[in-house]
């Protein structure tokens, strides 16, 4: 049987395609994920004293098993990750992925990062429920929860099942607004998938990095915390991400979750030994 040419050639354009975005996607995300990872983790060493006066789990500290757990872990769902992007690639040839690479307005931008924040924090919200649902929590999201006392790096420490449900969300998004007739500017993606990965990270510094005053002010207090997760970490409740309205909405919100922050947070720059560190001292 004779093999047409075109068709020879054309199987392996889409099989070089297929490789050099699989490892695109592995170089970029394992980068990400190590630079927002490691720059949080070098920053609270470096700033020891600022992190400790903010530390949340006072009486717990991640092990030595925990961060090689939280790595190898990760470096799995980074394939992963890899995998199910190509659904982005294919769906960009075939055209029912309409996504942009040219240069958009400031305007597009920024709608188009705020769409697709908004909608990722409801998939994560609900998601995120749907896993601790006990026929669910053991398959899908027990492994994450093992990191009881979280880290920058617990951000990626998924089993492969959770890595699929977190990653599939931008190919189904994309798809859907393709759809609807939205090409969405690759520059908006970028800007997304940084932002989720450098809030993913501050979610799990395990101490406080947000200032006091945050949960009381009503332009910020739609806006999740360090505590805020962390909480779900050592306690339950919270399984919103980036804002808290869902959790409000649906009374998922730990009960002490404003008090706790209180505890933890203090101003961005302090002046001398605060009034509760002086009692402890004293």
């Amino acid at each position: 049987m004779m093999i047409d040419p075109a068709a020879d050639a054309t199987f392996a354009y889409a099989l070089e395609r297929v490789a050099d975005h699989f490892m695109f996607g592995i170089y970029f995300d394992l980068s990400r994920y190590l630079i927002a990872a490691g720059a949080l983790t070098l920053f609270l060493v470096v700033f020891r004293g600022w992190a400790e006066a903010r530390r949340i789990q006072r009486g717990r500290r991640a092990t030595r098993t925990d961060y090689v757990r939280e790595l190898l872990s990760s470096m799995r769902t980074v394939v992963v990750y890899a995998f199910v992007t190509l659904a982005i690639l294919v769906g960009r040839e075939t055209g029912i992925i309409l996504l942009k690479l040219e240069n958009a307005t400031l305007f597009t931008l920024l709608w188009q990062f705020a769409l697709i924040v908004i909608a990722h924090d409801a998939w994560f919200y609900w998601a995120h429920r749907a896993m601790h649902h006990k026929r669910m929590f053991r398959a899908t999201h027990l492994h994450h929860h093992k990191s009881r006392t979280p880290t920058p790096w617990t951000a990626y420490s998924f089993t492969a099942t959770e890595a699929v449900i977190e990653v599939a969300f931008v190919p189904v998004f994309l798809l859907i607004t393709s759809q609807l007739g939205i090409a969405y500017a690759g520059f908006a993606i970028l800007f997304f998938i940084w932002h989720q990965m450098i809030r993913n990270v501050m979610a799990h510094a395990g101490s406080e990095l947000f200032p006091a005053g945050w949960v009381d002010n009503p332009w910020t207090d739609w806006i999740s915390t360090t505590t805020h997760h962390d909480l779900h970490h050592s306690s339950g409740h919270n399984y919103g991400f980036y804002f808290t309205f869902w959790d409000r909405w649906m009374g998922t919100e730990h009960p002490r979750y404003k008090e706790e922050f209180r505890k933890h947070a203090k101003p961005f720059i302090t002046r001398g030994p605060q009034p509760e560190d002086a009692t402890e001292t004293a």
